[in-house]
């Protein structure tokens, strides 16, 4: 529970409209309405406890004391799927945009920051956290508070050979990550974790339940990769877990030199990442400026003597040694990937909290030369502060999986993807934030002739304000519609929806347009319910 101490949890309500609600309070007075409804578990601007639990999982500070960005009316913790309808239809009964915040990861501040200081509500989910393993069929049905790391110590604690195919910050809420795809350790293997699910619940804007079984096929398709914020609240999800051996290889080194020397790793790593077999995974992580620290993480669902053996073969520049390589189990190689110093660790939610940076992503369709690689080192060598560019590989199943199957469109054809960050600390925030932004963005100019195009790809998970954004104006109530420039709206959202959801975007559209017409859901980069 978040701040246990400060917000009491006497949840006992009458229904909420949508979910059984009284009249609508006056325009704004989101208090009464939570009050009338049996939800206490709230905190407005007013209390002392305000900014603690706003703050409580903003994981990128650029926005946290930023005075052009705009506070909530209310920061809401529903500690239950009725006080989650409750919460939905109070926020739309008093005309205030709706940011549901599942653990913080937005890089654009989305899920707890408004733009054009509309008037809004940040509904947060960490309360919503319940996992149910069931060994004996393979699933596990977790609420979309859950965080990655609380999902993986309950699986993994339930049986030994079964895991599930997310990402590897353990803080990470499981409704972000799921809502713009998932990519982990596993998904050469066993796909996105996105690809994985079996059923969800939504919340809809008037504050219904549905299901799989009572959602519109399009709309249960979009849920399942096509961002969030879009389409209503996911409370919960039902999720397919994969088989793995109860002990696998892993490996974690790193390779150390100046940009001609690691240039040519980073080039032969092009060819042996996406390439590999599916049991196994290698992403690098190259870290500047200076002299390049080219950082691996390995996961081989094999015993260590095979995957070394791989390797030796078609990777023999990295110079791997038997040492490098243990054997654990999957849930030790979670805690380890996540940078813990124990599988205990997955359940702390505050792990590493805060960092002051951006992030820009994009893909790679076909290898860079190494005359190219070379130049690109020696750019990154010369980075005003710290930074790093992660590559990891698709193929094998990502490969396998078909472009429409979910909104995640970058299967066949894309050999990895590519994440931009660039960080700074919190004494240069006001002085420098913005020069080393500027040159993140000559960075990702400069990549330009060696990555996709027509549409230059990204990764919705990855969020990049830079992409576009959809000019919202106005708050959305009840039987209002939205406020929309549309032509400037329309060329934006087409700028970033087919970038992240190239020819998946229209679907995308005719999927908002049936479960949220009036655009109750939306932020700065959300679907909008037509073109």
């Amino acid at each position: 529970m978040v701040a246990a101490a400060v917000l009491a949890l006497n949840l006992f309500a009458t229904a909420a409209r949508g979910a059984g609600a009284g009249p609508p309070p006056p325009p704004h007075d989101i208090s009464s309405c939570l009050t009338s409804n049996g939800v206490s578990n709230f905190s407005l601007p007013s209390s002392p406890s305000y900014t603690p639990l706003l703050c409580s999982s903003i994981r990128y500070l650029r926005f946290e004391n930023n005075p052009s960005v705009g506070k909530p009316a209310a920061v809401v913790f529903p500690a239950s799927k009725q006080e989650l309808q409750r919460a939905v239809v109070c926020a739309r009964n008093t005309s205030l945009a709706i940011r549901v915040r599942s653990g913080g990861h937005s890089y654009e501040g989305l899920s707890y920051t408004t733009e054009n200081h509309v008037p809004f509500v940040v509904i947060d989910l960490a309360n919503l956290n319940r996992v149910h393993v069931d060994p004996g069929s393979a699933t596990v049905w977790a609420e979309s508070g859950t965080t990655l790391g609380e999902l993986y110590y309950a699986v993994g604690r339930s049986n030994r050979t079964l895991a599930f195919p997310g990402g590897t910050c353990s803080t990470v809420g499981l409704g972000g990550i799921i809502s713009g795809g998932g990519f982990g350790l596993l998904s050469r293997k066993f796909g996105l974790a996105a690809d994985n699910v079996l059923d969800a619940t939504l919340i809809d804007p008037s504050g219904n339940t549905l299901t799989r079984a009572t959602m519109d096929g399009d709309v249960f398709w979009a849920i399942r990769g096509g961002g969030g914020g879009s389409f209503g609240v996911v409370y919960s999800w039902t999720l397919r877990l994969v088989p793995v051996p109860d002990k696998i290889t892993v490996f974690s080194g790193e390779r150390t030199g100046p940009a001609d020397l690691i240039a040519p790793l980073i080039h032969k790593w092009q060819y042996v990442g996406p390439h590999l077999p599916d049991e196994f995974y290698i992403s690098t992580r190259i870290y500047f400026p200076g002299n390049l620290n080219m950082t691996f993480t390995g996961q081989f669902l094999v015993p260590k003597q095979q995957a070394l053996s791989v390797l030796n073969q078609t990777y023999p520049e990295l110079g791997l040694a038997e040492s490098e390589l243990s054997e654990v189990s999957w849930l030790e190689s979670a805690a380890k990937f996540a940078e813990l110093k124990s599988v205990a660790e997955l359940t702390d939610r505050q792990i590493g909290v805060g960092e002051y940076a951006k992030r820009k992503s994009d893909y790679s369709q076909g290898p860079i030369s190494k005359e190219h690689m070379v130049e690109i080192a020696r750019y990154m060598s010369r980075a005003p502060t710290t930074g790093s560019v992660q590559l990891n590989p698709y193929g094998a199943v990502m490969a396998r999986i078909g472009s429409t199957e979910t909104p995640f469109p970058h299967r066949a054809g894309y050999l990895y993807s590519i994440q931009y960050a660039i960080d700074w600390t919190a004494a240069d925030n006001g002085r420098r934030g913005g020069e080393f932004m500027a040159w993140l963005r000559a960075f990702y100019a400069f990549m330009a002739p060696h990555v996709s195009s027509n549409p230059r790809g990204a990764y919705v998970n990855y969020v990049d304000l830079d992409l576009g954004t959809d000019n919202w104006t106005e708050p959305t109530g009840i039987g209002a519609s939205y406020s929309y420039n549309a032509m400037v709206g329309q060329k934006a959202a087409a700028s970033w929806g087919q970038r992240y959801f190239l020819h998946n975007f229209d679907r995308l559209v005719r999927a908002k347009a049936k479960v949220d017409p009036e655009n109750v859901f939306n932020n700065a980069q959300s679907i909008p319910p037509s073109l």
